[in-house]
């Protein structure tokens, strides 16, 4: 049995970082092939192409690994912009902010972080609350901050900014998000999520567009 490593900051150098990105490559392969459970230390060296000293050195054990993992796929969501300038006109901001949204949400690759935060989620509750907290809680805030700025006589008549902002995100994972996360479908087309996009812009704007007086 390899001995743990106390966990200590490390002053990451640029050498440091390739090496830990090395580790984080080889350790998705594997949880996203094996599960949790399936996992081990072992199998996440040999991916990786470290020694498993070395994996203790970076990682004090698969758990820790695991929440890494998860926490960088929450930078690179993290880093996809969406342009909600208050300014800009709801329909035009929906279109593309749907379009954005789904785009990363079914990107090729990007559903296994989210199907094994599911998976593990039950176990190790704290890792899916933060995922879900830094993920997909401050996309709806966002949005719903864009649309409490166009809740007036003239445009939106919204009385909870929050529930809508969700209920629009929902449908524009209509036929999407559920058949690719669930691997019965690969991820849609581009042509195919302006198309859903579309619909779900329409039906909220029936809804939620002021009615003048």
């Amino acid at each position: 049995m390899v001995a743990s490593i106390p966990n200590t900051i490390h002053p990451f150098g640029e050498d440091d970082s390739s090496k830990r990105r090395q580790i984080l490559d080889g350790a998705r392969k594997v949880f996203m092939d094996l599960g949790f459970d399936g996992a081990s230390m072992n199998e996440i060296a040999r991916a990786a192409g470290v020694s498993k000293g070395t994996l203790y050195v970076y990682f004090s054990d698969k758990s820790r690994l695991f929440e890494a993992m998860v926490e960088d796929e929450e930078v690179e969501k993290g880093k996809i912009a969406f342009n909600l300038d208050p300014g800009r006109d709801v329909e035009t901001t929906l279109r593309e902010f749907g379009r954005s949204y789904i785009g990363s949400m079914c990107r090729p690759g990007g559903g296994s972080s989210i199907r094994t935060v599911m998976a593990i989620a039950e176990r190790m509750p704290e890792v899916g609350r933060r995922f879900y907290q830094n993920v997909l809680a401050k996309s709806i805030e966002s949005l719903s901050e864009y649309l409490q700025a166009h809740v007036r006589p003239n445009d939106l008549a919204i009385d909870d900014c929050q529930l809508a902002a969700a209920q629009f995100m929902q449908m524009c994972q209509a036929t999407l998000f559920l058949p690719f996360v669930f691997q019965a479908e690969p991820a849609p087309s581009a042509e195919r999520i302006a198309r859903v996009v579309d619909s779900a812009t329409r039906l909220f704007l029936q809804t939620y567009k002021a009615t003048p007086k």
